[in-house]
């Protein structure tokens, strides 16, 4: 199956909301303490992440390939006149076309699965896309989730350890501060609840 722009324009235009309006756990645990600044929100989809960052003090970019999950969040973020002049919304292919290096204060990429060879191209462009000083925060599901039966990508590759991502990072460029395989509790589409695992990597680049 093709990830493509035209797979999640689909997706999105078949349900009312693909996502919860909820901002992920992990980009709010690790986020929280962080001085805003500028912040690229990678795969931005409802705008969820977003919006919350907005409300935090950032300055973000919201960047996706679907133009219809877009136009959503937008409407969204509209609802709250606080943070709409805070976002700027970007239908774009980041691996495609890399975003600027050294720019923003903060790059999250949540849940962007992707096969290996793209995925590691990709957060290597995303990684030189943070300012010194700057965190890069990067959450995907973990491989072990693959044994609870919940919905997963089951292509081989796609789910990958936060050890794997900090591996790419040069130590004499990034100080890395959360290497963590963190569980949480997650209902089925029975309602039962189940154990997921995300793999959670944050690091700052050193100034």
């Amino acid at each position: 199956m093709k990830f493509d722009e035209s797979f999640w324009d689909e997706r999105y235009r078949q349900h009312g909301s693909v996502w919860s309006r909820n901002p992920n756990p992990s980009l709010v645990a690790e986020a929280a303490s962080l001085r805003p600044g500028s912040a690229l929100d990678v795969g931005s989809g409802e705008g969820a992440d977003s919006i919350w960052l907005a409300r935090q003090g950032w300055r973000v970019t919201a960047v996706d390939i679907s133009s219809v999950a877009l136009a959503r969040a937008a409407e969204r973020a509209a609802e709250d006149a606080t943070v709409a002049g805070r976002i700027v919304w970007v239908h774009h292919d980041l691996t495609a076309m890399p975003p600027p290096a050294g720019t923003f204060d903060l790059v999250s990429a949540q849940f962007m699965h992707l096969p290996l060879a793209q995925r590691t191209e990709l957060y290597h462009r995303l990684a030189a896309s943070v300012a010194p000083g700057g965190t890069f925060l990067i959450v995907g599901h973990h491989p072990d989730d693959l044994a609870t039966g919940i919905r997963r990508p089951s292509q081989p590759g796609l789910l990958f350890t936060p050890e794997e991502i900090a591996a790419e990072l040069d130590p004499e460029e990034w100080q890395i501060d959360v290497c963590e395989a963190r569980r949480r509790s997650v209902r089925d589409a029975d309602g039962n609840s189940v154990t997921v695992t995300d793999s959670v990597l944050r690091a700052h680049r050193r100034s």
